[in-house]
């Protein structure tokens, strides 16, 4: 059974929600979300990455996270971010090209993360958890959803539909991209206790993404067990809850710093004796993946940037039946990362970065060719269904395996923990 709770929202008074909403802390670079942040100095950024307005001091240190503190109540004082009146959830619309998506914004409870009943597919890395747990701590808010798919057996999303307000929304904005999210505020005791009653008959939800986010509320909620501080909303995280087959999943692209002991030379000889090695020739580096030359079942298919060419990398899966092995992420992992670049800590180790699998090949190209990053790996996707069975099987898939869509935008609605005092 799956518990969702209405919350007590802090929102951006409406005249101000199209500037402070911003977008995730994750998939911005510091220098990125600085320029963001001159442009705009109202950017939900100041607080979610604070690192980008202290660049001369390192990014863990405890001075990042008073500021982001300060920033948060700073928003508060001046008016621009208020807290609503009375518990609610919350739709959340996002009109992207040619697709809707619509979820609902609420809290979990700790306890089923903890027991299982909110399933991963993926580990942490110790670094962001570290860094996200630190940030939640000092905000005492959960300031970005975590996004979370349901089985929807018995029309959940069907029902969420039909209470969508007819009027205007609490909040819009328009992106840079022409996307449209938009905020509706649910406040009928009656709807928002029949959606609690439907999510009891949800045997188990599914983490998509922002499990650091996750994990790190999860620990702040123990430590304030251990500490005697405990109160009710330390024990909830707030998250957005999509019926599973209305997302979409890109590949999460692998940059490598160096290529160790190989030349680009040696590197692609190697390669060709563990793959079929193909340059790929002109691709449409504007789109997010590249499109296969071979498609096959049983087949592992990457792709690859060395050098200013694109190569396909493909070889037959060795064991079908291995449901995390077959997995292409895998079988780079195993293959190429570890057993010839010597990364063997996907989580840990610094010559490893990623991004996210709808940027557009120009972004992975431009990386490599200004000799930031030696090679690139960019990803196909994987199925959702795929990913709930890993989660079911209590299996997880490598670090970043997965890009879901749509990316909310941070800011819109927060969820603030408990007050810490003493019980």
């Amino acid at each position: 059974m799956v518990k969702v709770y209405r919350f007590t929202g802090l929102r951006p008074e409406r005249a101000y929600a199209a500037q402070i909403a911003s977008v995730p802390y994750d998939v911005v670079t510091a220098d990125e979300a600085a320029e963001i942040i001159r442009e705009n100095p109202l950017s939900f950024l100041r607080v979610s990455r604070t690192d980008a307005l202290l660049p001369d001091i390192p990014a863990d240190d405890e001075q990042i996270y008073v500021q982001a503190r300060e920033n948060f109540q700073e928003m508060q004082d001046q008016g621009v971010m208020q807290r609503d009146d009375a518990p609610s959830m919350y739709l959340y619309r996002v009109k992207q090209g040619g697709s809707l998506y619509l979820g609902l914004v609420a809290c979990l409870d700790v306890d089923d993360y903890i027991d299982d009943v909110i399933k991963k597919h993926e580990h942490t890395r110790y670094d962001k958890e570290r860094d996200r747990t630190r940030h939640i701590d000092a905000t005492n808010a959960n300031t970005g959803l975590v996004v979370v798919l349901y089985p929807d057996e018995g029309d959940i999303f069907g029902y969420i539909e039909s209470i969508l307000p007819e009027g205007e929304p609490d909040a819009v904005v328009k992106t840079e991209q022409g996307n449209v999210h938009e905020l509706f505020r649910i406040t009928d005791r009656v709807r928002l206790t029949h959606i609690e009653e439907l999510f009891t008959r949800v045997p188990a939800s599914y983490i998509a993404d922002g499990h650091h986010r996750a994990k790190s509320a999860v620990t702040i909620a123990e430590e304030r067990r251990k500490a005697g501080t405990y109160q009710p909303e330390d024990g909830r995280f707030m998250a957005i809850l999509f019926a599973h087959k209305r997302v979409k999943i890109h590949g999460y692209s692998r940059l490598v710093t160096d290529l160790g002991t190989y030349t680009p030379d040696s590197f692609l000889a190697a390669l060709k004796e563990r793959f079929d090695v193909r340059p790929y020739g002109e691709i449409d580096d504007t789109v997010f993946m590249v499109p296969p030359l071979r498609e096959a079942a049983n087949l592992h298919v990457v792709h690859m940037y060395l050098g200013e060419t694109w190569y396909e990398l493909s070889t037959p899966v060795e064991n079908p039946e291995d449901v995390i092995g077959s997995l292409d992420v895998s079988h780079l992992q195993k293959t190429v990362l570890e057993g010839m670049l010597g990364i063997t800590d996907p989580r840990g180790d610094a010559r490893l970065q990623y991004l996210g699998g709808a940027r557009p090949l120009a972004d992975l190209e431009e990386k490599v060719n200004t000799g930031e990053f030696a090679v690139a790996f960019s990803m196909q996707p994987v199925d959702v269904e795929t990913v709930m069975a890993i989660a079911d099987d209590g299996k997880v898939m490598p670090p970043k395996s997965t890009w879901f869509e749509p990316k909310l935008l941070s800011g819109l609605v927060i969820h603030t923990l408990g007050e810490g005092k003493k019980q």
